[in-house]
């Protein structure tokens, strides 16, 4: 009677779940199989022909990749930092990391394309030392996007490492020492294996993230197609529904593969969780 209880109380959570996501993700999915009154494929083989939307594919998983790889080697050392502080000094490490997350990411977004326009503060600074002679073409370009998206995510790589790092025991360390290892290869022995699941939960929120980003690449893109974008066109500029529905079933595909990916690797590394 207590368990069925407490099972009564997810109903309004699970029912919120069902109509206003799981409802409408179904429908989109299923949308993209049925023309006409008909089974069909051929939204996602014209997807797949055509070199313009793959080129587009393939520009949004090596920003995603990218995005993910550097966030990894940035945020890995700094979440390592501030996990071996103390309970005040960490706190304010961490209150600093997520400030940018309460920033707007089209406030943001604006910020970077002062900095790395042709006239930006990047540019004039260069310029002003004779680093280069013509102004950089970086806004409006890949790497522009890729810069806007570490900004963006980073904070969340950096949470989750500090979240597992925080309880690794400092005597592990020390005992690995005293066995004759150097601290770099303690850390490369018992604190990377250690970590493992904050590094792939991170991962997964960074390349997601990096994946379905909208504001960020649409303002530091510029010309610049990611899936994202692409899916925004079509859904609104060409009020093509079913082209944006294949995307966006793409998107979700993707997202379960590198997810279960991920977990594979999680596994692969650190086989006993």
């Amino acid at each position: 009677m207590k368990k069925s209880y407490l099972y009564l109380l997810l109903l309004p959570g699970l029912l919120f779940l069902t109509v206003f996501m799981a409802a409408p993700i179904l429908i989109t999915i299923g949308s993209t199989f049925f023309q006409k009154g008909t089974v069909t494929f051929d939204g996602y083989l014209h997807f797949f022909k055509d070199p313009y939307f793959i080129k587009i594919l393939l520009t949004t998983l090596q920003v995603s990749v990218v995005t993910t790889a550097i966030c990894i080697l940035l945020g890995f050392p700094v979440a390592y930092y501030i996990s071996r502080q103390s309970l005040k000094k960490k706190s304010v490490l961490l209150a600093l990391a997520i400030f940018p997350l309460l920033t707007s990411s089209v406030v943001r977004s604006f910020s970077w394309m002062i900095v790395l326009g042709k006239k930006g503060l990047l540019n004039t600074a260069l310029l002003a030392m004779g680093i280069v002679q013509d102004p950089l073409d970086i806004l409006y370009t890949p790497t522009a996007m890729m810069i806007g998206l570490i900004h963006l995510f980073l904070p969340l790589i950096i949470i989750t490492l500090v979240g597992v790092m925080e309880n690794i025991d400092a005597d592990l360390i020390k005992a690995a020492e005293s066995l004759g290892a150097s601290r770099f290869t303690a850390f490369r022995k018992v604190v990377i294996p250690l970590s493992v699941p904050g590094l792939i939960i991170g991962s997964i929120l960074v390349f997601v993230g990096s994946l379905t980003a909208y504001t960020t690449p649409a303002l530091l893109g510029g010309k610049q197609r990611v899936i994202s974008t692409f899916l925004y066109q079509n859904a609104i500029t060409l009020n093509d529904w079913y082209s944006a529905s294949v995307i966006a079933t793409i998107m979700m595909a993707i997202t379960f593969v590198v997810i279960s990916l991920m977990n594979k690797l999680a596994n692969t590394l650190n086989p006993k969780g």
